[in-house]
């Protein structure tokens, strides 16, 4: 599981560096961000604009990453490609997350603006 970790104004940006979130990494890929997010700040940024394709099993590693986090504690996401954003738009999960575009953490969301 390729994923590396950037320290951002209130939180970590983790980005994940493979072309899919499938149901042959879903379970590595949830255990390892619980082992990351433990002891950060509030934001947990999830930059996604590496992965081509997500399935169900990818999704359901996501919300299971998002169940577990202690209370104060949110993850965002970042940089979801065509299909990814598919995903999330089909199953109305665009719903539940919040979702920046380019990659940008929150702030350079907000100045960018």
């Amino acid at each position: 599981m390729n994923i590396t970790i950037e320290e951002i104004e209130g939180g970590i940006r983790v980005r994940v560096a493979e072309p899919r979130l499938d149901a042959a990494l879903a379970i590595r890929f949830k255990d390892r961000l619980r082992e990351v997010v433990g002891g950060h700040g509030p934001l947990i940024l999830l930059d996604l604009s590496e992965v081509g394709f997500m399935d169900s099993s990818g999704l359901g590693a996501i919300l299971a990453i998002r169940r577990a986090l202690p209370q104060g504690q949110r993850i965002e996401l970042t940089g979801l490609t065509p299909n990814v954003d598919r995903v999330f738009r089909l199953t109305r999960m665009d719903m539940i997350f919040t979702i920046h575009g380019n990659g940008a953490a929150p702030a350079e969301t907000e100045a960018g603006a």
